[in-house]
């Protein structure tokens, strides 16, 4: 499987688990995340091709 690098530009305010409380995200603006080839939504804005995972869709997040 091929990986990618990405940087995340948004993100939201997270999940709701089972009971109705929030889990947050664990990335945010402008850390450099892992994500796999496939499984991304495809999103175009003006002339900016982006994508769109869920948190656990992110394989890793480098450090540093």
């Amino acid at each position: 499987m091929k990986m990618n690098e990405a940087e995340v530009i948004a993100v939201g305010p997270g999940a709701k688990d089972d009971a109705g409380a929030l889990i947050p995200m664990d990335v945010a603006v402008g850390d450099a995340v892992l994500l796999p080839e496939y499984g991304a939504t495809p999103v175009t804005i003006g002339d900016d091709e982006l994508h769109l995972l869920r948190g656990s869709d992110i394989l890793g997040k480098f450090e540093g």
